[in-house]
């Protein structure tokens, strides 16, 4: 009960925190920028702490200055109001200080390629993949738009979790990555998001025009990438043997265990809306 009571909390309090901070769209959306690199910044030291389990590392204060180059940038192009393709050359130039880094600084090549490799993906990962929110402040529908991706992995998690824990207790085991999820909270999942996606359009319907097809279609993309994001860090949390990427969040674990969803998921919405719902 105590763990019902954490993720009610969650959902009806900091739900609405986050979309009311999408909702300040003054200065460029300066509040919402600024989320973005403090949760890029503990996202990527979780995530570092993961990895630092079972293989090494460069240094985590350079690793930590170098998630937070595209999310920085970002800040910086919307600010200027430079266009935030420009974003594309945050990833190269993180990469280049990577290489540069392990060049200049290490006297013993053995763990080399371990020390870039894990660099690079916490880069990419946690510093890369949440700026695709970034790119949809440009966007004349941007609040509309990021609420409601955000609405939509939102419930897409929560109703998964209640479908499961009501009717998933015989079908489990499926994943081998996450045994406790159960076909029941799949297809809760898939519910949640295709109905708020359907919500969504009857609110804004300029936004989501066209068939309702359209929107049901994004729904099922939406909620498969919510899924596989969050299976994916079930994957980095068991090679690294451990249950939760932090504490933070009562309840839920570290910001990365709350977000998960969210980092595989933005590049895929950003992409379906080009596609979709483009004039």
């Amino acid at each position: 009960m105590n763990k019902v009571l954490q993720r009610l909390l969650i959902f009806f309090f900091g739900v609405p925190v986050v979309i009311g901070l999408v909702w300040l769209d003054f200065f460029n959306h300066i509040a919402l920028h600024i989320m973005i690199i403090a949760v890029t910044l503990q996202c990527s030291t979780e995530l570092y702490t993961i990895f630092s389990k079972n293989i090494s590392l460069q240094p985590r204060g350079f690793v930590m200055f170098v998630s937070i180059i595209p999310s920085a940038t970002a800040f910086v192009l919307a600010m200027t109001g430079y266009p935030l393709n420009y974003l594309n050359y945050s990833i190269l130039a993180g990469f280049l200080i990577i290489l540069a880094y392990e060049v200049f600084t290490v006297k013993e090549f053995t763990l080399s390629n371990q020390h870039l490799v894990s660099s690079f993906f916490v880069l990419f990962y946690g510093g890369y993949l949440f700026t695709f929110l970034s790119r949809l402040t440009t966007h004349t529908y941007a609040r509309q738009l990021i609420s409601s991706f955000l609405f939509m992995v939102f419930m897409c998690d929560s109703i998964a979790w209640l479908t499961g824990s009501l009717f998933g207790k015989n079908n489990k085991g499926i994943i081998a990555a996450s045994p406790n999820k159960s076909v029941a909270g799949f297809i809760g999942g898939y519910l949640g998001a295709v109905a708020s996606a359907l919500i969504a359009r009857m609110i804004w319907p300029e936004v989501f025009f066209g068939p309702a097809a359209k929107t049901i279609l994004m729904g099922l993309v939406i909620s498969t990438a919510a899924i596989i994001g969050d299976l994916a860090e079930s994957v980095f949390k068991r090679s690294a043997n451990c249950k939760d990427s932090g504490f933070i969040i009562p309840g839920r674990g570290g910001i990365l265990d709350s977000i998960d969803s969210i980092l595989y998921a933005a590049p895929v919405f950003f992409t379906v809306v080009n596609f979709l719902f483009s004039k």
